[in-house]
């Protein structure tokens, strides 16, 4: 697909219209574009830097954001609206975006995405930034671009506490649950067959629909990334306690935002944003709120302190892959 034209190629009448409409819809339709509005808006436009993201969002009035359904505390939504440590890192880029455009009343539009979908919806121009529970590894590379990474975490299960399942060896023969489309669920597989368990894996939807599988008895271990699995443990309240995270670590891993690949522009102001939100101290705040702290909809706390690998990456921001 072709990137649209720049609005610098196009006649002033066709400038003109166009961001007559980008103004009304970034306001909402609040009010007619003034003459100043369209003349802001027109010259942020034609200075733009060589980004196809940058031309799209401008041209459009809008970033589109990909969110996740139950990626707690990452990316999830609460009453029908996207929340998470993930989802405010995207918004401190829109912030950014909003400024390097001139567009301070530019829109957001969040797309819901799952683990089998969400490099296509970024790949196909559905989504500019997916900044959710996208692990960076090197199969992915080919396929679209990774900012910084803003977690490391490793690959763990969790099972119920009366299973008596404590490692991997524990699962042979049975049936575990894991979600479609991850590194995880490659993994899974992979080891099955490595260590002969004849495994039988339920690969689910989403990470709700693997822990359901795990709490109904469908399975008798979740595997996934463990903030993940800390997290939908402590969405069971009071019954938190009949589980644990347990099993040698699978591989060690990282978070990054996932864009387009050949944007090197903004894939910067992502690197930066997230960079600068590191070394400042801002994003070590920030997973206080969403991993030490009461989080939506009902005030769970995942208790889960910063390790040492974490405190390293803020130090030392970095896009590297860790597999």
């Amino acid at each position: 697909m072709k990137p649209p034209h720049s609005f610098a190629h196009r006649s002033w009448a066709q400038r003109s219209a166009a961001l007559a409409s980008l103004l009304a819809l970034v306001c909402g339709g609040a009010h007619a574009a003034t003459a100043s509005e369209l003349a802001t808006a027109q010259a942020a436009v034609d200075q733009m830097p060589p980004s196809a993201t940058l031309r799209k969002i401008a041209e459009n009035g809008a970033i589109v954001l990909g969110t996740r359904e139950s990626s707690v505390p990452f990316s999830y939504m609460v009453r029908q609206q996207p929340v998470g440590y993930s989802y405010d890192i995207a918004l401190k880029v829109v912030d950014e975006v909003k400024k390097r455009l001139n567009m301070p009343n530019l829109a957001v539009k969040n797309v819901q995405v799952t683990s089998a979908n969400r490099i296509s919806y970024v790949v196909n121009n559905q989504v500019d930034l997916e900044c959710g529970s996208t692990a960076h590894v090197a199969e992915r590379d080919p396929l679209v671009a990774f900012s910084n990474s803003f977690f490391q975490y490793g690959i763990r299960m969790a099972v119920k506490k009366k299973s008596g399942i404590r490692d991997y060896a524990d699962l042979a023969g049975k049936t575990v649950a894991t979600t479609a489309g991850t590194s995880d669920e490659r993994m899974l597989r992979q080891m099955s067959i490595d260590k002969k368990l004849n495994l039988r894996i339920i690969s689910a939807r989403d990470h709700a629909e693997a822990f359901a599988a795990l709490k109904s008895d469908r399975a008798v271990a979740f595997v996934m990334d463990d903030p993940l699995l800390y997290g939908k443990i402590a969405q069971e309240g009071a019954a938190r306690n009949e589980y644990t995270v347990t099993g040698a670590s699978l591989a060690n891993e990282a978070y990054g935002c996932m864009m387009r690949k050949g944007d090197p522009v903004f894939k910067r102001i992502v690197d930066d944003v997230i960079a600068r939100m590191q070394r400042s101290g801002e994003a070590a705040k920030l997973y206080d709120t969403w991993f030490m702290r009461p989080i939506p909809p009902d005030g769970m706390n995942l208790q889960f302190p910063m390790s040492p690998e974490m405190k390293t990456l803020f130090a030392n921001p970095n896009d590297r892959t860790i597999d």
